[in-house]
């Protein structure tokens, strides 16, 4: 065991130092210029697409442009978010943050690309009250866009073992390890009261995972940075002193030789794509089964959601431990130290505090991975005892996670995803045509005066694969 732990680790390191990392930041160059700053220049037109969607009304398993972008959040914000950032400090040093930043505006541009393509080659199906759902993601693009169907299959294969048994077992550890030291919760207890209330809300289907993401990631990102906020209110006056610090550190030309720079440099690109993943292909499966009037409105939406990952809830972690100016003194890293600092702002309450907190992150995330699974099965077979079998694999992974040592659990996750990062980034590289003559044509509508463009797939120079939007 140790030798298999030992080889997958170091396959990793070179992975994900190496190849994956270059291959995500050179696509969102790439998509970036050729899409001449979408992520940018469309900034105003993403939130105000999400604010017209929010409370749209739907019916039995139909999703809204609102629902699939809090499904997707629900996925990516997880207890990473809280504790990954304390990494990135304590490894890379303030600087980290800003190149945190900037990683998170190029792959804005790849979560763009990716989440139209998805809607672009989304399969459309009659739910029990006869609405339409839709069902989508890189499994789809690959076999309906490109004609490969094998990798279609190995991709749906490879993110539904990922994130729905691998990941979701991790969230589950970090739940009742937070429950267990805060309250003195058995582990065991802990893990069949989560497994059973995953369970509940999954077998409700995609229409209630996303009337439960609704509402759950508005309320746990909103306290999140309603907190941090306060905190940099207080401290008001050390703001200054703090963004000098992330500049300085980001740009300390003197530390190039003896590897500062280069730390806060790779650490902030790991932390930031990581986070947000954009380019992992899985935000698409949650952007595909939007009803959407233009493939391009899920891709700005979806979009903005890498801004909402890491601009604002990592950032959220940033600035709570940055303020406190004693991160490099604790001897403390991850959950530990961000409980430390919120320690030193609320007192006792700290500890309740985060463990709750990090119920609401990771148990979103349980269900927005679920989701994602679902759509795969669905890719991979319609016989529905295959999905009741993944639900069941689901609740006793739930369980298993909790009670459970995982690290090699978690290298295996690793493993797969830059299986996933190199298939979906290939393939959204290869349909990238398709997604530049869907934004001129969402563009030019826009010029012309129309408030809410509508596609037509004779737009596209090739609409081999398209099975949904109308002639």
């Amino acid at each position: 065991m140790e030798f298999l732990d030992s080889m997958v680790s170091s396959i990793n390191g070179f992975l994900w130092t190496y190849i994956i990392i270059t291959l995500l930041v050179v696509a969102g160059f790439y998509f970036t210029f050729r899409l001449n700053f979408v992520q940018i220049r469309h900034f105003k037109e993403m939130f105000r697409l999400i604010i017209s969607s929010a409370g749209s009304k739907t019916k039995g398993n139909e999703i809204s442009s609102f629902q699939a972008f809090c499904v997707s959040t629900a996925s990516r914000v997880g207890v990473g978010n809280i504790a990954g950032i304390a990494i990135a400090i304590t490894t890379g040093g303030p600087g980290s943050i800003f190149w945190m930043w900037f990683i998170a505006v190029i792959g804005a541009a790849t979560g763009f690309v990716e989440s139209t393509l998805a809607q672009i080659y989304k399969v459309p199906s009659k739910g029990k009250h006869g609405e339409t759902i839709f069902k989508g993601g890189p499994a789809y693009y690959l076999k309906n866009g490109l004609g490969h169907s094998i990798w279609a299959a190995i991709f749906a294969i490879l993110i539904s073992v990922t994130y729905g048994l691998i990941y979701n077992s991790v969230q589950a550890n970090t739940i009742s390890l937070a429950l267990n030291s805060a309250f003195g919760f058995d582990r065991t207890i802990v893990g069949i009261v989560i497994a059973v209330l995953a369970v509940v809300v999954i077998c409700g289907g995609l229409g209630r995972i996303a009337r439960v993401t609704e509402w759950m990631v508005p309320v746990m990102a909103g306290i999140y940075i309603i907190t941090a906020l306060g905190i940099m209110i207080y401290h008001f006056d050390l703001l200054p002193h703090v963004f000098a610090e992330i500049f300085e550190n980001a740009f300390n030309f003197e530390a190039i030789f003896g590897g500062g720079m280069g730390a806060a440099v790779l650490t902030g690109f790991k932390r930031g794509l990581f986070s947000n993943e954009a380019g992992e292909g899985s935000v698409p499966n949650a952007a595909a089964t939007a009803d959407a009037n233009h493939p391009v409105v899920q891709g700005l939406i979806q979009g903005f959601g890498v801004y909402v990952d890491t601009l604002f809830i990592c950032s959220a972690s940033a600035f709570i431990i940055l303020l406190s100016g004693e991160y490099s003194t604790t001897g403390l890293t991850g959950i530990e130290l961000v409980q430390w600092n919120l320690a030193q702002y609320f007192g006792d309450i700290a500890p309740t505090a985060v463990s709750i907190l990090i119920f609401l992150f990771a148990f979103s995330s349980i269900v927005g991975n679920y989701y994602y699974g679902e759509i795969n099965i669905n890719h991979l077979t319609k016989n529905k005892w295959v999905l009741y079998t993944f639900r069941i694999l689901i609740g006793f992974m739930v369980f298993f996670g909790s009670v459970a040592d995982l690290p090699l659990v978690w290298d295996l996750a690793d493993l797969f995803m830059a299986f996933q990062v190199l298939t979906n980034v290939s393939a959204i590289l290869i349909l990238f045509p398709k997604v530049k003559e869907a934004l001129d044509d969402y563009e030019k509508q826009q010029q012309a005066g129309v408030a809410s463009p509508k596609f037509v797939k004779n737009v596209l120079s090739d609409t081999k694969g398209v099975m949904w939007w109308n002639e």
